[in-house]
């Protein structure tokens, strides 16, 4: 098992920035990719960036130039740079670790762009 802890959402006015960050415990052996996910409300979960544990990184066409990914040394925690936000930003936002044999959600956490 996989234990997924988010934090540093909030509300932000349009233009600003915020950086989220995921920290995995647990059975981490396994992990070969951490990942955010992003659900608005009357929406489907889309993704926002992934990452893999030898640093390969892949985007959301909304995001991209935007939000950057990043992943610490041990590879337990991954970051979203969340720059230049947009109120369509708004939404919950998940981290996601995927191993070979299953995937893992954190609880989400809630990120608002608004003046």
């Amino acid at each position: 098992q996989v234990q997924l802890v988010e934090s540093g959402g909030g509300l932000v006015q349009p233009g600003g920035s915020l950086r989220l960050s995921c920290t995995a415990s647990g059975i981490i052996f396994g992990i070969n990719r951490l990942g955010w996910y992003r659900q608005a409300p009357g929406k489907q979960r889309e993704l926002v960036a992934t990452i893999t544990t030898g640093g390969s990184t892949d985007y959301g066409d909304s995001v991209k130039g935007r939000f950057t990914i990043s992943i610490n040394n041990a590879k337990t925690t991954v970051y979203l740079q969340m720059n230049s936000l947009k109120p369509e930003d708004t939404a919950v936002y998940y981290c996601k670790a995927h191993t070979y044999v299953a995937q893992y959600s954190g609880q989400g956490t809630q990120v608002t762009v608004s003046s």
